[in-house]
C-alpha cells in the first residue's frame, strides 16, 4: 500500500484532535501537523481549504476531510485502501471531545492527559 501524504490541522488540547492522532500513530502513518491554535496562518490554511471553521480537518492525498473525529479519519483510510483495519485500541478515545475535567485544566494552564 501506498503511503499517503496526509496534512492534520488540529488543536494542541483537544479530544478530537487527540483522537486523529491516535489513529495516525496506530497506523504509523506520517503527517504533518499544522497546529491552528500555536499558528493562526494554519487556521486560516485550514479554513480557506476546508470551506469552514471546525477542527480537525485533514487532508489525505488532496482530499479534505472537515471536522472529522479519528474514527472518521480511520474509515477513510480503510475505505480509500491506505490501509487495512487494525482492531487494535488507539490508546485513547478516538470520537470524543475533552472532558469538563480536561478543559478545567487546560483553562488552569495544566497539561492535558487523555485515557481510554
Amino acid at each position: 500500500m501506498a503511503t499517503p501524504q496526509i496534512t492534520a490541522y488540529l488543536k494542541t488540547y483537544c479530544g478530537w484532535s487527540g483522537g486523529v492522532r491516535a489513529i495516525l500513530a496506530k497506523y504509523s502513518l506520517p503527517y504533518e501537523e499544522k497546529d491552528i491554535i500555536a499558528n493562526p496562518a494554519f487556521r486560516w490554511e485550514m479554513e480557506q481549504k476546508s470551506g469552514q471553521p471546525l477542527s480537525p480537518c485533514v487532508e489525505i492525498n488532496g482530499v479534505m476531510l472537515a471536522d472529522v473525529s479519528g474514527d472518521e479519519v480511520e474509515n477513510h483510510l480503510i475505505r480509500e485502501g491506505f490501509v487495512n483495519r487494525d482492531g487494535t485500541p488507539a490508546g485513547v478515545p478516538t470520537n470524543a471531545p475533552c472532558t469538563d475535567a480536561q478543559h478545567a485544566a487546560q483553562a488552569a494552564g495544566a497539561p492535558l492527559h487523555f485515557h481510554a
